[in-house]
């Protein structure tokens, strides 16, 4: 009798050391194409999950078309979290502009850097205003990102569509690298800044900023309550006098239906270490918290339990 319950402990202390550990659950963040800032940011956010995340998660960058496709990437489970921007979550809930009637169930995990709209010409270029873009070839990034959400927006602003111009659907490291060629006449990116593609460019010779009228930038401010203004130093990329440009606070999403217990885990990864983030990532030093309070979606039940601490 004692024999064989001391070999049925044995049996179960064998199982238990040999047993494999619980797999940790696999997430994926939705960014956009390499030489953005989205990748970078999603790589750092992904560090922060599998460092801090308590061992039961981990999460990976994924590269995607960037800020219109990951809404829909997240709520048809491609991905399990996404970056986007302000003004396309707000579309995305909504059901309106990209999304065509389509309303995604996504909520806000949290904000993120701004995106500002690079609107980028060799410096030699006589182009010098957005109407000047009429008749050139323009890279305008991915098909689905975020830039041709601004086009939609500034085109009819200026009497014109996408038929005017020649573009170009190229990562933004492609775009730019195509305009240092002289392949395009302009390149665009809504990015972050410094943005890793326009400071490649940047080095292959001397870039301007295209600008807008006061009047066409106040409509398309009022015609668009996400957007806002950002100033762009131009020691940023060593261009020759600082610019205004349109850009966008961007933010973090996921699915409605994520266990509150999983996006108040993710949440608290990343915004409980924002300056090792900033060490890393100089997007990330542009990252205030607060913003969580304002965004253009609702928050995740666990993020508001996280942000409400």
């Amino acid at each position: 009798m004692k024999t064989h319950m001391l070999c049925a402990l044995t049996l179960a202390a064998s199982a238990s050391i040999f047993a494999p550990a619980a797999m940790a659950e696999e997430y994926r963040i939705g960014t956009a194409s390499v030489g953005g800032a989205f990748f970078p940011i999603g790589q750092g956010i992904s560090n922060l999950v599998n460092k801090y995340g308590g061992g039961d998660i981990t999460m990976v960058p994924i590269v995607t078309q960037g800020s219109v496709q990951n809404p829909r990437l997240v709520a048809q489970g491609e991905v399990e979290i996404g970056i986007t921007n302000a003004n396309l979550a707000a579309d995305a809930v909504a059901g309106r502009g990209a999304y065509n009637g389509n309303a995604i169930d996504i909520k806000a995990l949290g904000p993120l850097h701004p995106s500002v709209l690079h609107m980028v010409v060799a410096d030699g270029s006589d182009i010098q205003s957005f109407a000047d873009l009429a008749g050139k070839r323009v890279a305008v990034g991915p098909a689905g990102g975020g830039t041709m959400g601004f086009l939609n927006n500034i085109l009819p602003v200026y009497g014109l569509t996408l038929d005017d111009i020649t573009p170009s659907f190229l990562s933004y490291g492609d775009g730019f690298s195509q305009l240092s060629d002289g392949n395009v006449d302009a390149a665009l990116a809504l990015s972050g800044y410094p943005a890793a593609a326009v400071m490649q460019a940047a080095a292959s010779g001397p870039l301007r900023m295209i600008t807008m009228e006061d009047d066409k930038l106040q409509q398309i401010l009022t015609d668009n309550p996400a957007y806002s203004t950002f100033d762009i130093a131009a020691d940023v990329y060593d261009m020759p006098s600082d610019a205004t440009v349109l850009g966008v606070t961007n933010m973090l999403i996921v699915p409605t239906d994520m266990a509150a217990e999983m996006a108040e885990k993710i949440a608290a990864s990343v915004y409980d270490h924002l300056d090792e983030f900033a060490a890393e990532n100089a997007n990330a030093r542009q990252i205030d918290p607060a913003r969580a309070a304002s965004l253009s979606i609702d928050l995740h039940d666990g993020a508001q339990a996280y942000f409400s601490k």
